[in-house]
């Protein structure tokens, strides 16, 4: 930081510029049959006169309509009071309200609704007799509108607001003076809460009216609500203060600063004295276990390489006599083999000549059985005629007169057949007896077949 100025203090003012036209409303002219009149008064000179030269930060409303019919339509997020010539009281008051408006005897003030941001630089002096920036910022909206019309003045065309933003900045700039006045320098830099406090507790006096106004039931207050007040920046105006002011800390941080690099440059030679004395201890050490190592190696070496050309020595004495055994095992698994398959050839044949005679025998046992087999067929056979025989005589024996009768009629006609033909004829008178029974009937059967066998034996 210079001599010449407080660079820091003319970068808080400039970022402070840029925030305040950051924070202004910025809107485009709208077309000139959507404006509305004038918020101070119903004459057609204002109106066009704001139709001409359209307010930034005015209240955007649309008139529509014609002459004495016309309609005033109020964005949702602005308030609005409708007064009438000859009424004491509006027509209309409240947010967002549109209306019927009559240019003749009517007339409106449109107010935003949204929160309104003041951006305060308050230039105080601290009990100290010095100079100090306090930057801060206050939002607040509109509580009660139909309190606020009445006592605050909304008149102004391009920015409804500016009016009540100057008066509440004075009032705030007054009341951080006020506080600051009874602060040393230390205490407006270390805190800001006594400020805040002191101006959050002015400023909602005002707007909103103390407690007693409320318990009174009188409307003392503005009818706005203080959301919120904070401090962003407290600067010391003078350079040089403000240099001296910085100066025993950063002395102290300096003399902290060079004592702990003595400190750490000592610490830093004391590791490097001791690492230094421990790499060279490190390295005798090494060296002995490095020399250690090598004879055990050279040691080792020359008992492996005995052991070695011992073990060597022995596998060859053992491969040799495993070779050996090897051979008189494989000459002796010859003969083995010979003999077996010399044994094996021989049961081969026995059991050839064995397979022979066995098929021979059972050649022949197979015949006998099946001779057998056909004696017993045969046998069985004849056994089953006699039965069947039996059997047909045994149910010859038990029919009735009846079936024995008509078995005869029946076999009459193959009778006939067989008989010769006669060479002459002779009758044979039958029904002398009674043929109604079994033993008239076979007696007149008898006759019949006597006489032709008399017949039968005339040459």
């Amino acid at each position: 930081m210079s001599s010449s100025g407080n660079q820091y203090l003319q970068q808080v003012v400039a970022q402070q510029e840029r925030l305040e036209a950051d924070l202004r409303s910025k809107r485009s002219a709208p077309a000139p049959a959507a404006q509305a009149p004038a918020p101070g008064g119903p004459t057609r000179g204002r109106d066009r006169q704001q139709a001409a030269q359209p307010a930034p930060n005015a209240v955007e409303v649309r008139v529509t309509g014609i002459g004495r019919w016309k309609t005033v339509i109020v964005p949702p997020n602005a308030f609005v009071v409708h007064t009438r010539r000859g009424r004491s009281e509006p027509l209309h008051v409240g947010l967002g309200v549109s209306f019927r408006y009559n240019p003749a005897t009517d007339s409106y003030l449109v107010v935003p609704g949204a929160m309104q941001t003041i951006l305060i630089n308050a230039f105080c002096i601290c009990r100290e007799l010095q100079g100090v920036l306090v930057q801060a910022y206050v939002q607040w909206i509109i509580e009660d509108f139909s309190t606020a019309y009445r006592k605050l003045d909304f008149g102004d065309a391009e920015d409804p607001m500016r009016l009540v933003n100057l008066q509440l900045k004075e009032q705030a700039e007054a009341a951080i003076k006020d506080k600051v006045a009874t602060l040393g320098v230390s205490d407006v830099l270390s805190d800001k809460q006594p400020i805040i406090e002191e101006l959050t507790a002015r400023l909602r006096a005002v707007a909103e009216g103390t407690s007693a106004d409320a318990a009174a039931n009188t409307s003392a207050g503005l009818g706005l609500r203080i959301v919120t007040v904070q401090i962003k920046e407290a600067v010391v105006s003078s350079a040089r203060l403000w240099e001296n002011l910085q100066k025993p800390y950063r002395s102290e941080q300096g003399r902290i600063a060079r004592l702990a690099e003595l400190a750490a440059d000592e610490a830093i030679g004391a590791r490097e004295l001791a690492a230094s004395r421990l790499r060279q201890t490190q390295q005798i050490e090494s060296d002995r276990e490095l020399a250690e190592l090598r004879a055990r190696n050279a040691a080792l070496q020359f008992d492996q390489e005995a052991g070695e050309q011992l073990r060597r020595s022995q596998r060859q004495e053992e491969d040799s006599r495993a070779l050996a055994d090897l051979q008189d095992a494989t000459t002796r698994h010859a003969m083995a083999l010979e003999r077996q398959r010399a044994a094996e050839e021989a049961e081969i044949g026995r059991l050839r000549i064995e397979r022979e005679t066995e098929l021979r025998r059972l050649t022949v046992d197979g015949e006998l059985a099946v001779e057998a087999a056909r004696a017993r067929a045969a046998h069985d056979r004849a056994l089953l005629d006699l039965e069947r025989e039996r059997l047909r005589a045994d149910i010859d024996n038990t029919q009735s007169a009846e079936a024995i009768q008509a078995k005869l009629v029946d076999a009459l006609p193959e009778i006939v057949a067989k008989l010769p033909k006669p060479a002459e004829l002779r009758a044979v008178t039958i029904g002398g007896n009674d043929t109604s029974t079994i033993g008239g009937l076979l007696a007149e059967l008898a006759g019949v077949v006597g006489a032709l066998q008399a017949t039968l034996k005339k040459p």
